[in-house]
Parts: structure tokens; C-alpha cells; sequence
């Protein structure tokens, strides 16, 4: 599908925010509200990280990234940096660990079509990259008010 050229790129790329969006709301029960940091884990596989950066009215920034230790470092990746609007109930991907921003990787004069192809593949990335996720059963479950249940009982 990131190799798929619909006629109508932008509509479809509202589509997969839209999607996105979806799965990032089963990922994150609490994303309107995520706390600042958060790791779920699964079995077997490397700890997701969440990583508030940014919470306005209208949008939340995050990054979520896979933690895959080795010796003596920790490797993070992928990185995705993710605008989430939550009036518009939209996410889309800023950047990952390997590309830049959009608008650093075309301060050149870049023409629409470059731009929406670089937002295509990132944002198709995040779609499969979240139903792994999802799939091996990823959760950052502990919603605010169990959160809070759980430190006025301790």
C-alpha cells in the first residue's frame, strides 16, 4: 500500500490519520490525557515507551518508541514523533527516528507531490507499525483513574 498511487492522495491520507487515530486511542486508552511518560510491555517482546512532548486544548505530541537493550546501550527506535488533534480525531506523524520533519526535508522549494509522498510513507508506517503493536497486545491500560485509585489506596 505505501507503493499504492491513488488518484486522490489527500483524501486518503486523511483516511489513515483518521485510522491512525483509532488505533492509537486502542493503544492509548487515556490519549486525550496521557501521562508525561509511560512504558506497556508484551511478552517476549521490547518495552514501548511513551513520551508526552507537547498537550494543548486541541493537540497532544508524543513519541512512541520500542527500548531494545543490548550490553551496554539501549537502542530506541523507531521515534515516532506524533501530532495528535483531538477536536479533528486525527494523528499524524512528525518524524521517525530515521527521516527528518516534513518541513526540514523540504526547505527546499519541494513540490506538493514530494510532500505528499514523504507524509504518505510515514504516516503508512505508523499504520503498520501500530497494528503490530496492537497486535502483540501493547496496552498502556492504566487509565487516570485507576492511577489515581491506585496512590490513595497505597
Amino acid at each position: 500500500m505505501s507503493l499504492l498511487e491513488p488518484t486522490e492522495k489527500s483524501y486518503w491520507l486523511a483516511k489513515l490519520c483518521e485510522e491512525n487515530y483509532q488505533r492509537l486511542v486502542r493503544l492509548i486508552p487515556e490519549l486525550a490525557d496521557p501521562p508525561e511518560s509511560a512504558v506497556a510491555r508484551a511478552d517476549g517482546k521490547p518495552s514501548l515507551h511513551l513520551k508526552l512532548l507537547e498537550h494543548n486544548p486541541y493537540t497532544v505530541t508524543l513519541e512512541l518508541t520500542h527500548c531494545f537493550s543490548r550490553e551496554l546501550q539501549s537502542l530506541l527506535e523507531p521515534a515516532v514523533k506524533i501530532r495528535v488533534y483531538l477536536d479533528a480525531r486525527a494523528a499524524e506523524v512528525l518524524s521517525d527516528h530515521e527521516r527528518p520533519r516534513v518541513h526540514e526535508a523540504f526547505s527546499h522549494a519541494g513540490n506538493a507531490r514530494e510532500v505528499m509522498d514523504y507524509k504518505w510513507s510515514l504516516n503508512y508506517f505508523l499504520t503498520q507499525w501500530l497494528e503490530h503493536c496492537l497486535a502483540c497486545d501493547y496496552r498502556f491500560a492504566l487509565t487516570h483513574t485507576e492511577r489515581e485509585s491506585c496512590e490513595e489506596a497505597a
